[in-house]
């Protein structure tokens, strides 16, 4: 653009994908451009992000004059066979409208209320840099590149943009159509822009609530390419602004406060758009900001709860930017604080009833016979339902042993077996999705499913990893409400249901609902159906009305898409509501935490089972060794064995190993793998101590031999063997 600074270019650049023909052009400007800074330093290349506190980091010294000058070389010094030909000037289309043509269009909008001229104007001005120049030059053909005339209609600018002023209030696309466009200019990635780009998002923060209702539903329809580079556009300018690489570059962080809630409030309508669609434009996770690991999260969480979404600004109120690791890091240190608390206070109860202080005081015990677990572990934790949110110990009856954490994985490893055993009845297991479900069967106490909950929020609470198989939904009952109500009569775990969250469940059933809903003949003869739905319990059929005299109501086309919905909703809600609620009770018991409010039903999931993502190259990294090397040649064919294999195996092995095949939130570090030398046989498999995340691996000679007998031991590990 030859007329105006290049940070003053605020149009939408490009179209869309496959209209690659119409956006040359305007790619060899940019490339015109950018080869025409490199003579002056690349000054306005994006900056790199500079986290501090980094370990081990070292300051490089700056490079002196001289050695600048010799690293620098002239275009005109190269040989002429590695010169690069400079692309040619693009030719401006033609536009001929004048200032009284533009005044005539919008005097003729004013009276007729159709503004689609005034629209288009807008729109194909403002759709890239040529379009600007073809609009607002005095003569097209002229370069003014001289310092006396910029070649600037500048009456037609001040006209275009006094009109955007003038009326707002009479139609919304004349004032949100320019910022649509503007905030997706790639030219916001370079620092040298960030200014202007402040400006621009503070603006789109101020708009109305119904302003934002238009952006939102405009922003679902751009192409995930271009969708994604406008929030990580916004991601880099946050991570800039808290951590800039060349300060310099910025003005001082109190003058410009606005600008990290600004973004933020922008960045929070494409993540609403984002949630609009199914399946959303991007994962949820891209729109994590890792550089918020690195700032006081306790600060901002507790700012958040002292002033909640008031006028005082805190990254807590956009949690979607927070990443599920540092959340954890908010939940153990909210868990921590809890914990201290409430054993400071038993402390100082002892002490004023002249009581002798005992350290166990400090700890929530609990002590359990191995022949009588669920019992007797119901019976504790009933019991001691002050001490929920202490530091859990545990003890099992009649047996010598500290509890250093491996006691404690092995309590819920062994109760988690046995209550989600078949044969228990608790829970369901659908092999079709490979999880399980509530049993809808009626009892007379439903405490047990209130110690499932509690044994899943102690998890959590002391960061233990839980080897259970829920579906998505169940994570989304469980926050409904995050918080629970001080009514007792409240409904809780009550969730807006669908075909897709049976279809996680129950995939079979749901297909079966899906082809109702898609028959094209008539539903009531050929079905013969009516809102009744039939379960059996303990061998006896029952009948359930889905609507009152639902018996009576046969299923039509016309009426078939209440009753899959009345259908999903009974099998997930109200057929299992007195399970739910006491899990969900149970949960909560523990884990009842503002801090809750920050999650997304994907990352309780988390935080609960794991993540599925292995990595285990970062498995090696962090492995340690006892009686082994990791030079032993032992080590090097397991490794070359373990990153061989495919995901199948390797999840056998992390289960094997563990007790889990998933990551806790922290990664594969976080596991605290170990493997140690078995001195056996090498006839022996491989043996797992899944309390302590411990391999006994012997001595084996070749690599062949390892890999056999690794296969036959992660393969037909099933049962708990106890030496």
């Amino acid at each position: 653009w030859n007329f105006l600074p290049h940070i003053s270019s605020l149009g939408k650049f490009g179209l869309e994908e496959g209209a690659k023909n119409q956006f040359s052009t305007f790619s060899n400007l940019i490339t015109t451009i950018n080869q025409k800074k490199e003579d002056i330093g690349n000054r306005n290349s994006p900056t790199q992000l500079v986290t501090p506190n980094i370990k081990n980091g070292r300051d490089h010294p700056a490079l002196c004059l001289d050695v600048r000058q010799k690293q620098r070389m002239s275009v005109d010094a190269l040989p002429q066979e590695l010169k690069a030909p400079f692309p040619p000037e693009p030719s401006l289309p033609i536009r001929t409208k004048t200032v009284k043509d533009f005044q005539d269009d919008m005097e003729k909008s004013k009276a007729s209320g159709d503004w689609k001229a005034v629209h288009n104007f807008y729109s194909t001005t403002f759709d890239s840099f040529l379009e600007i120049n073809a609009a607002f030059k005095k003569d097209t053909n002229s370069p003014f590149n001289t310092i006396e005339d910029s070649g600037i209609d500048a009456k037609f600018v001040n006209v275009v943009y006094d009109a955007l002023l003038n009326t707002v209030s009479r139609k919304k696309f004349i004032n949100l159509t320019p910022f649509f466009n503007l905030f997706q200019n790639p030219q916001f990635s370079n620092t040298s822009t960030y200014v202007i780009y402040a400006h621009l998002l503070r603006q789109i923060a101020a708009l109305t609530e119904a302003d934002h209702h238009f952006l939102v539903h405009w922003s679902k329809k751009i192409s995930q390419k271009r969708f994604k580079q406008v929030v990580e556009r916004l991601l880099q300018f946050i991570s800039l602004r808290l951590f800039p690489a060349k300060p310099e570059e910025f003005p001082p962080m109190v003058k410009c406060t606005w600008w990290i809630p600004s973004a933020t409030k922008v960045l929070a309508l494409f993540n609403a758009a984002n949630s609009l669609i199914s399946p959303p434009i991007i994962s949820y996770t891209d729109f994590y900001n890792s550089t918020l690991d690195h700032i006081d999260l306790m600060e901002e969480y507790h700012n958040w709860q002292c002033y909640g979404n008031s006028h005082r600004f805190s990254f807590c109120q956009y949690p979607f930017i927070i990443s599920i690791a540092a959340k954890k890091v908010i939940i153990q240190r909210d868990s921590e604080q809890q914990m201290i608390s409430i054993a400071r206070q038993s402390l100082v109860d002892k002490v004023s009833r002249r009581q002798k202080p005992d350290m166990n005081m400090l700890f929530l015990n609990v002590k359990v016979r191995r022949t009588h677990l669920v019992s007797d572990s119901l019976d504790e934790l009933a019991r001691k339902k002050a001490d929920l949110k202490k530091k859990l110990k545990v003890t099992f009856v009649g047996e010598a042993g500290l509890d250093m954490g491996g006691l404690t994985k092995e309590w819920f490893l062994l109760l988690i077996r046995q209550i989600f055993h078949p044969d228990y009845g608790m829970f369901t297991y659908h092999k079709d999705s490979q999880c399980h479900w509530f049993s809808s069967f009626k009892c007379d106490n439903y405490s047990e499913f209130r110690l499932v909950g509690a044994l899943m929020g102690l998890a959590v609470y002391n960061s233990i990893t839980l080897d259970i198989r829920f579906p998505p939904c169940c994570y989304k009952k469980l926050l409904s409400p995050p918080i629970v109500p001080c009514d007792h009569n409240t409904l809780v775990g009550i969730c807006g249901v669908t075909l897709d969250d049976l279809f996680q469940i129950m995939p079979e059933l749901a297909h079966g609902l899906s082809e109702l809903l898609s028959y094209e003949g008539n539903v009531e003869e050929d079905f013969y159906s009516t809102f009744q739905v039939f379960q059996e319990e303990f061998g006896v059929i029952k009948s359930y009305n889905l609507k009152p005299n639902g018996d009576k109501i046969p299923v039509t086309n016309r009426n078939r898409k209440e009753y899959v919905q009345l259908y999903v909703d009974f099998l997930l809600n109200k057929s299992i509501y007195k399970q739910f609620a006491a899990f969900y009770y149970g949960f909560h018991s523990v884990c009842a935490s503002y801090a809750l409010l920050l999650l997304r039903p994907e990352e309780v999931e988390i935080l609960v089972c794991g993540s599925p993502e292995l990595d285990m190259s970062a498995l090696q990294r962090s492995t340690q060794y006892e009686g082994y090397q990791k030079t032993d040649p032992t080590i090097r064919y397991f490794w070359d064995v373990v990153l061989g294999f495919s995901l199948d195996l390797q999840k056998k092995l992390l289960h094997f190993a563990t007790g889990s095949d998933r990551v806790p939130v922290g990664g594969m570090a976080d596991l605290n793998f170990k493997i140690s030398k078995s001195e056996t046989s090498t006839n022996w498999l491989p043996v797992a101590h899944t309390c302590f995340n411990q391999l006994c691996l012997p001595p084996y000679k070749n690599k062949k031999e390892l890999k056999q007998k690794l296969i036959i031991g992660i393969s037909n590990a099933e049962g708990f063997g106890l030496e």
